[in-house]
């Protein structure tokens, strides 16, 4: 009796035992690995996912809205515990919102805010664009001494960083009555097209006297058509923080950038999901706060934002 009793005390041990060691897996959609700042989220997402003993699969959508919905549905149909998502339109996000509920499983904006409100299973780590933006020009205008026309490099439209960053510095710039918004373009967050918008304002004759851009590549774009042309004079301000931003901070061809924090971003987004696999209570929004980097303080951002 005491053996039968024994045999069934093991069987009922183990069964916990093999619920207990239920390995997760999370699928990860990002928007674009291009970017440069992606590339580093990816990085950082994939230690915390080790260290948190979670399995995962990441895509790439390559800017793809469609493609990037296809992705999600992949994930689901693959049996995936939770998704994690850098969107590509975050205007656009209800059919992976409306996909993830019917699966009932967890999924994690991450960087990008969806437009739309969160609740139950869904939540969003990451920061204020608006912030961003607002902390950029403040720096910038300091050093402009409130004076001068400014362009602004936007990133990709169908993204609420890009507009929300933008607005921000329109919005103190007319509330600057010495400082002026004199062009506004996007060069969709990348190198290559910011520095041919930036060509063609000063090829145009363009009193340009600082260039905002929403992010580092299209502020080192900028300042490789500013270079090209041999114009001096004109700050450039980014955000990010990316190892190659802290690069010409140092040089001091990049008067301002704003840190982004990769890491806390990608670590927060890890811990939400494993937190909701867990059942434990989780906020719908998980702020990461940003920081202003100059000539004066960028060692301290060196160690970070690293892949």
């Amino acid at each position: 009796m005491n053996k039968i009793k024994w045999l069934l005390l093991a069987g009922c041990l183990c069964s916990v035992l093999s619920v207990q060691a239920k390995t997760y897996m999370v699928g990860i959609a990002l928007a674009n690995l291009d970017l440069n700042f992606v590339s580093i989220l990816r990085g950082q997402m994939e230690q915390q996912l080790k260290a948190k003993g979670l399995k995962s699969q990441f895509a790439d959508a390559k800017g793809d809205v469609s493609l990037q919905i296809q992705q999600v549905d992949d994930f689901i149909n693959q049996g995936a515990d939770a998704i994690i998502i850098n969107p590509v339109d975050t205007q656009g996000v209800m059919p992976v919102i409306k996909a993830a509920e019917k699966a009932n499983i967890p999924l994690i904006f991450v960087n990008r805010k969806p437009e739309v409100p969160l609740s139950g299973k869904i939540a969003y780590v990451g920061s204020d664009s608006a912030q961003s933006g607002k902390m950029q020009i403040e720096a910038l205008a300091e050093k402009m001494h409130d004076k001068g026309n400014i362009a602004i490099l936007m990133g990709a439209l169908s993204t609420e960083e890009a507009r929300q960053r933008t607005k921000a510095v329109e919005d103190f710039v007319r509330a600057h009555p010495g400082m002026k918004v004199v062009q506004k373009q996007t060069a969709n967050w990348q190198r290559n097209e910011a520095v041919d918008k930036t060509l063609s304002w000063l090829q145009d004759g363009n009193d340009i006297n600082a260039i905002v851009a929403n992010n580092d590549e299209m502020a080192i774009g900028a300042i490789m058509a500013l270079d090209q042309l041999q114009k001096k004079g004109v700050l450039v301000a980014g955000i990010d923080g990316t190892p190659d931003g802290l690069q010409f901070i140092k040089n001091g061809k990049m008067a301002v950038t704003i840190f982004q924090d990769a890491k806390g971003q990608a670590i927060g987004a890890v811990n939400v999901a494993s937190d909701m696999l867990a059942g434990k209570k989780t906020e719908a929004y998980n702020w990461v706060p940003y920081q202003t980097i100059t000539q004066a303080n960028y060692t301290q951002f060196s160690e970070k934002n690293q892949k």
